[in-house]
């Protein structure tokens, strides 16, 4: 189903309308909605000259939309009113107009809509029904009374999304109905759905014109959608990855290989996950995925705070664990094989790239080999999933770690399977090491004002890293820069690690430089 990039058009009067309509068709929106609702002193007269200067500006097709307060509207207008305006916009030539289900139900409203839609030559009606809470407890049920009630109705069916685990019935019902019908999620965690509305041929998805204009929770604009997301390219049979984290908004993952995908021209689309939770929401989205290979995920990068998780879950699941990072602890790349016969699970495979990727960014930056970090001292700032990989990368070339933490247990237990010592944060205060890495989330945006070391405990003869890549010049490099200690920035480690990853995924080569440009850029 051909899938309609769809921008709401949220204005106060006819020349604010007129205005959007020529941005949102300049951007390349595929129809409009003109949320009438927003319109000050609505009438009947109002709405069928806006219907009628709209489509004469833009020529697009358009829904008409007078919502109900109760149901997202922006101004609380009378019932009869907006069943008036909706009917003139018919009569005006709207393709589609959309109305609360839950206000159809009323006969003689119902009585009305219908006769417009009939009288006229090719308008369609859409039966919305929004929950601004949670999901619908049956949305099937929901579904199937809508067509019950109205057969030529387009359902649409949208609520919000508090963890991703939610958005998955929402796939569901686009995988199994092969008629048109609108259904996603709503705020953070139901993001992806509106990207991945194509793939799953979802009848129209929203995009804000920009993020002044955005008309729900969780609407992109439609630059993000076409530039960053793919929109053009996306199909159904297009691949799907995506990074694990949380939080993820910060991530630029997306941006990198998004870009590497249509310079190599792979059908791929590669998502931010937000997976809140620990260890059991995280096996919760994994089963989810894997029982429903017809999304089409192919692979995941994993990074804070499911690192260990993910290696749990294929352990558990007994796929196959790459041994370097099985010696690690964790991992932070997960790839899927299609399965191959239909009642079985994809193949499962683990590893962990931030090993290569870290040594690989300091000894480039020292112009040495990784064998000469031989009994050099390092301090390692944490002791979560990157930690891991640093501290064993380090330990493997003969390096002297110690490994500072604000928990001190995790530290010790880090420090004890790699041969390390270990310190609370506390001691930072007598820091005496030639290497000092940051291995936390501290400095990363939107909280670049943080850094995990204090000024003075820095030094000008010490070589400074931070692992943290948005931004690239962090609070902590800045400082450490200041006193004249040489800084290596996290972007190096990141696309060294990630053309890795991009070579997993894909089996072809990535393009290091389109990398760094797209960092930069971004």
């Amino acid at each position: 189903m051909d899938t309609k990039l769809t921008v709401p058009i949220a204005a106060k009067d006819i020349d604010q309308a007129i205005g959007q309509a020529k941005a949102a068709q300049t951007a390349g929106a595929e129809m409009l909605e003109l949320r009438l609702d927003y319109l000050e002193e609505l009438s009947v007269e109002l709405a069928e000259k806006l219907i009628n200067e709209v489509k004469a500006t833009a020529k697009l097709p358009l829904i008409a939309t007078c919502r109900d307060t109760q149901q997202g509207g922006a101004k609380d207008y009378p019932l009869n009113l907006r069943v008036d305006v909706l009917v003139s916009a018919l009569k005006a030539g709207a393709e589609f107009i959309d109305f609360e289900y839950e206000n159809f139900l009323l006969p003689q409203i119902q009585g009305r809509i219908t006769a417009a839609v009939a009288q006229s030559l090719s308008g369609k009606l859409i039966l919305s029904i929004h929950n601004f809470k949670d999901k619908f407890e049956n949305i099937t049920k929901l579904h199937r009374h809508i067509f019950t009630l109205y057969p030529a109705a387009i359902p649409k069916l949208v609520y919000t999304a508090n963890h991703i685990n939610d958005c998955f019935e929402a796939f569901d019902l686009l995988h199994k109905t092969s008629e048109p019908c609108i259904v996603f999620c709503m705020g953070r965690a139901g993001l992806i759905s509106r990207i991945i509305a194509k793939k799953l041929g979802c009848f129209v998805t929203f995009a804000a014109l920009d993020e002044k204009t955005a008309t729900a929770a969780g609407q992109l604009t439609i630059e993000q959608l076409k530039n960053l997301y793919r929109w053009d390219s996306i199909d159904a049979d297009t691949d799907l990855f995506g990074v694990i984290a949380d939080p993820v908004a910060h991530s630029l993952s997306p941006a990198v290989h998004n870009a590497c995908f249509t310079e190599a021209k792979v059908n791929g689309l590669y998502l931010p996950l937000l997976v809140e939770g620990g260890k059991d929401e995280f096996n919760s989205f994994m089963r989810n995925v894997l029982l429903r290979d017809w999304l089409g995920f192919r692979g995941f990068s994993v990074t804070i705070p499911h690192k260990a998780n993910a290696l749990d879950y294929v352990k558990e699941k007994e796929g196959i664990i790459e041994p370097l990072a099985e010696k690690i602890g964790a991992v932070n790349t997960l790839v899927i094989d299609k399965p191959q016969t239909v009642n079985h699970e994809p193949q499962i495979s683990a590893y962990n790239t931030d090993y290569a990727g870290a040594l690989d960014a300091v000894s480039s930056a020292l112009k040495i080999k990784r064998e000469e970090l031989k009994d050099m001292p390092v301090a390692v700032i944490g002791a979560g999933g990157v930690a891991r990989a640093i501290v064993a990368g380090l330990s493997d070339v003969g390096a002297r770690v110690k490994i500072y933490n604000r928990t001190v247990k995790r530290a010790e237990k880090l420090a004890d399977e790699f041969g390390c010592d270990f310190a609370s944060l506390d001691e930072l205060a007598g820091l005496n090491a030639e290497l000092l890495i940051n291995c936390t989330s501290i400095g990363m945006h939107p909280k670049t004002d943080a850094s995990p070391v204090l000024k003075d405990y820095l030094k000008n003869d010490m070589v400074v890293f931070d692992t943290v890549y948005n931004p690239a010049e962090t609070l902590f490099l800045k400082q450490a820069a200041d006193l004249g200690a040489k800084t290596i920035n996290g972007v190096s480690m990141f696309v060294n690690q990630a053309c890795v990853q991009f070579k997993l995924f894909t089996g072809k080569k990535a393009d290091t430089e389109l990398m760094r440009k797209t960092i930069k850029d971004n």
